[in-house]
């Protein structure tokens, strides 16, 4: 069996008997499984599953050594290693490739220190987001990366994928927050990259290209992040409008008023609908479109005054005073996506368009959603452009060859291929924050011209000349 130019070791083979035995050596037991049970939940992440591969087997890094020596160990066989968080990703980037073993880093899960006066946390990768935020609130700081997956999530997941989440209105991503890496290369060597200072200048800078390189370039086994100030005062104001252009008119007003929050969410008819089925509200009867605005610190009051004011005047319903509601309709919105894992019949995007151009973009996700006969929900990130529409088909024939399974996932892809191509248009891109994976490398050639690929795939070339580190993944 060949992949990528190198053939795969496969379970039965000599040379695998002799890697595992080189692996388990190197750690204790407990460390690594062949059970096939665990080897099919840790092969996927949450995203649709294109072509689906068992890990040879599961390890858990307890250590950098650990993952120094795993990566080692793959390096002298030329077997692909796959890291993995917590696994909450939606584009596929942990994904198990052909031969490859899952790296898991959710045991390395220690905040290794919190300096209040330099507001700045090192941590493991496996540290889940909510966590450090616990810590850093004991000193009235936050970490500012803030995905709706904040509570599984892991800070190195979100390094690998730059994710950012509902506060990027104000606070940017999680390229913002990073300071500095130490990372594990594909010869299992460990670099430390970035500074431990605000601003730093020397050389290139390497802890930026780490951030959002899925894995493919090394495996991040610490993270110095910059921590933000606890918000002393926060409000949010919660306006139900009779329609989506509205809303997004809305989102312009507040912009052209100067006010910056630190949240702002839009959801659309179809997103309150399956709110209120899931959890028995009544959003849908309030308004079409509903746009969440909160905003944070000394000032929070005033802004979200002035915010009241511009929304009124925009035709919404809006909150005119402090409210617990509207705090719960920020937590709904973290779960808008609905407890469904993405598949062949259903597709969550991650497109991003110009603030500007937000209306013309959801006119045209409803367009091709009636000409493709698919079901669309739609929420933003309004803040800064980001939209995730999710399409969905009936769940017919499944994976039987039917007619009707063939067509219900040509409408889906047709659609989905179809939303990409007029957000390219717009002057967009095909991901704000869930990473190129495996799902989305199909339309990276419509935003990327060869010349810029070439040398992406150059750079990894220098990073990882056997390409074990996430083949096929982002590039």
């Amino acid at each position: 069996m060949e992949l990528e130019g190198r053939s795969v070791l496969t379970e039965a083979s000599e040379d695998f008997r002799r890697f595992v035995a080189q692996l388990e050596e190197g750690l204790t037991p407990g460390q690594v499984s062949h059970d096939e049970g665990i080897r099919r939940r840790y092969a996927t992440d949450e995203a649709p599953v294109l072509d689906f591969h068992l890990p040879l087997v599961v390890v858990w890094a307890e250590s950098v050594v650990d993952v120094q020596h795993s990566v080692r160990c793959c390096a002298a066989f030329g077997i692909p290693v796959v890291a993995r968080g917590a696994g909450t990703g939606v584009s596929g980037g942990a994904h198990a490739t052909q031969g490859s073993i899952v790296l898991s880093l959710e045991r390395m899960n220690r905040i290794l220190a919190l300096n209040p006066d330099d507001e700045t946390a090192v941590v493991e990768p496996g540290v889940v987001n909510a966590e450090l935020n616990e810590a850093a609130a004991v000193h009235g700081l936050m970490y500012a990366p803030d995905p709706a997956s904040y509570r599984r999530s892991t800070v190195g997941g979100n390094v690998a994928t730059n994710a950012g989440g509902l506060r990027c209105a104000k606070y940017g991503v999680t390229r913002d927050s990073v300071l500095a890496l130490d990372v594990v290369l594909a010869d299992g060597s460990l670099i430390h990259t970035g500074h431990q200072t605000f601003k730093g200048v020397a050389g290139y800078d390497l802890a930026s290209l780490f951030v959002g390189s899925e894995g493919t370039l090394g495996i991040v086994v610490g993270v110095t992040v910059r921590l933000r100030y606890l918000p002393r005062d926060v409000h949010t104001v919660a306006a139900f409008f009779p329609d989506f252009k509205a809303a997004a008119a809305g989102v312009l007003a507040v912009g052209r008023a100067r006010v910056q929050p630190a949240i702002m969410e839009l959801l659309d008819g179809g997103t309150l609908a399956q709110l209120d089925e899931l959890h028995g509200s009544d959003l849908s009867v309030r308004g079409t479109a509903l746009l969440l605005v909160q905003t944070d610190g000394f000032g929070a009051a005033a802004e979200a005054a002035v915010v009241r004011e511009v929304l009124a005047a925009s035709g919404a319903v809006v909150t005119m005073e402090v409210s617990e509601e509207a705090e719960r309709l920020v937590e709904l919105r973290r779960s808008s996506r609905g407890s469904e894992v993405d598949d062949e019949f259903r597709v969550g995007e991650d497109v991003a368009v110009p603030r500007s151009r937000l209306v013309d973009y959801v006119a045209e996700l409803e367009r091709l959603a009636e000409v493709h006969n698919v079901r669309l929900k739609v929420v933003a990130h309004a803040g800064d452009g980001n939209l995730h529409p999710t399409f969905w088909v009936d769940r017919e024939g499944r994976q039987d060859g039917s007619r009707a399974y063939v067509d219900a996932v040509s409408r889906l892809n047709a659609a989905l291929d179809e939303s990409v191509t007029v957000g390219l248009a717009m002057g967009g891109t095909i991901t704000g924050e869930h990473g190129v994976g495996q799902y989305k490398l199909r339309w990276l050639g419509l935003e990327q011209a060869e010349p810029v690929r070439e040398l992406q795939r150059r750079i990894k070339e220098l990073f990882d000349p056997a390409g074990i580190l996430n083949p096929g993944k982002a590039i």
